[in-house]
């Protein structure tokens, strides 16, 4: 098994100190089919035949004999060509994963984990088997079952029409219905699918026991195949909450739809497991869920690709208004007294130091987007945020700029958080940053 681990935008040998050329073609067959690859994969890698470079993607590729790991690139995690550097950027990936995901998994735990440079996927699976393993020691969710069965003595009730049909010669049998209270139910057919998924995944011998474990365990439940899981029947309720992040996990790994815009992909029968994040949306996903954490006690409500409003309108031959054109998502709304206070756009680049380039390599058409939200909004505040690096002179608020629109005080700033930072750490940063922008406008 050759297993080797990048960066994003990093590219890895084919050929000697790298991929043979058939274990790279296996991991661009595993782009190919992955709903993030596009026509070709190459929204995962590109081959340049004597090497594979990957794009702003994070996870894991897997094919027979081989996987490959794209870790983010966080310069403040040390150098990513040693073990420690990889298991910084490791530890970090399954943090914002954590929080983005909701997974709740024990990070002190997994830290110690990812100092024994396990991968990405060892990690995860670990969680997982660690902590179904926990909630099975609580005791399995159950519910009723309705079961018909032809008994010697009446259990339940008796079915009448079959009683005298079918079992009109069978004197010595009666057609019972009844009800049992079993744990052969959706979530739990989920939880023994995805057992048995991971077992021919997982390498460490402690995992691969664990998850034997939970096999037998889960012995009652039903064998079903992941193309027939019956996701759309399970509900999360009071009684079995504590199984939700169980839930995301096994979805995780089953069907690949982490975000609404991908396709739900059936498991697929292949070498290994293709577990990829796009880095940009990833990165959104955890400043909303902090930024979420930060301003909830103040009173502020954060909508994540929420809004939805449209920039155009059709106007018919007679003059009325027709449908509605180009539809708006924006990463992060702030809200108070359901006024939107701040919008939030997160870009997952390299900004510029202003010495450099005063514009700091900031995109012209994110700009226009954010003055569209300013006015579609009615938003006076607007920001752009990208990761800090220690290229730039500073953290937070890098720069402020008032919009040129005539009778309006729209203003747009350029700023920075420390993705390299804990999370306690990098919440009052967001805090600080959100706070300065919403009173200022007031």
């Amino acid at each position: 098994m050759t297993h080797l681990s990048i960066l994003e935008w990093d590219r890895v040998a084919v050929g000697e100190g790298g991929f043979s050329r058939r274990q790279a073609d296996q991991l661009l067959a595993a782009a190919r089919s992955h709903p993030l690859g596009g026509a070709e994969g190459t929204n995962i890698l590109i081959d340049h035949h004597r090497w594979l470079r990957s794009q702003q993607v994070v996870g894991v590729v897997a094919g027979e004999g081989c996987s490959l790991e794209i870790l983010p690139k966080i310069d403040q995690l040390g150098d990513a060509g040693s073990s420690e550097g990889r298991a910084g950027l490791r530890h970090r990936l399954v943090q914002m994963l954590d929080v983005a995901l909701g997974l709740e998994i024990n990070l002190g735990r997994d830290a110690a984990m990812a100092r024994q440079d396990e991968t990405l996927l060892d990690i995860l699976i670990r969680a997982f088997a660690d902590q179904l393993t926990n909630e099975v020691r609580r005791g399995l969710p159950r519910q009723y079952l309705r079961c018909e069965e032809d008994l010697p003595t009446l259990r339940g009730r008796l079915d009448v029409t079959r009683q005298f049909t079918t079992l009109a010669v069978r004197p010595d049998r009666l057609a019972c219905q009844f009800d049992i209270l079993s744990p052969d139910m959706a979530l739990l057919q989920v939880m023994k699918a995805c057992v048995v998924f991971l077992a021919r995944q997982a390498r460490r011998a402690e995992t691969v026991r664990r998850l034997a474990e939970l096999r037998v365990a889960l012995a009652d439940v039903s064998d079903v195949h992941p193309h027939h899981l019956a996701w759309d029947k399970i509900a999360i309720d009071r009684s079995n909450r504590r199984w939700r992040s169980l839930l995301a996990l096994a979805r995780l790994f089953l069907r690949r739809d982490w975000q609404a815009t991908h396709k739900a992909n059936d498991l697929r029968d292949l070498a290994g497991v293709t577990l990829l994040f796009p880095m940009n949306d990833l990165f959104e996903a955890y400043v909303a869920a902090l930024l979420r954490k930060a301003l909830a006690p103040q009173g502020y409500e954060v909508v994540a690709q929420g809004g939805l409003r449209y920039c155009l309108n059709e106007i018919a031959p007679d003059g009325t208004l027709g449908r509605p054109l180009f539809r708006t998502k924006p990463d992060c709304m702030v809200r108070r007294d359901g006024r939107t206070v701040l919008v939030i756009d997160t870009k997952w680049k390299r900004l510029t130091a202003a010495a450099s380039d005063p514009k700091r390599g900031v995109s012209q058409a994110d700009v226009y987007q954010l003055m569209a939200y300013a006015r579609l909004y009615d938003s006076a505040r607007l920001m752009l945020l990208y990761p800090h690096h220690a290229d730039l002179e500073g953290q937070g608020a890098l720069a402020r700029h008032r919009i040129n629109v005539a009778g309006a005080d729209e203003r747009l700033t350029i700023a920075s958080i420390d993705v390299a930072a804990d999370r306690l750490a990098t919440i009052e940063s967001l805090k600080a940053l959100a706070l300065a922008e919403v009173t200022a406008a007031a």
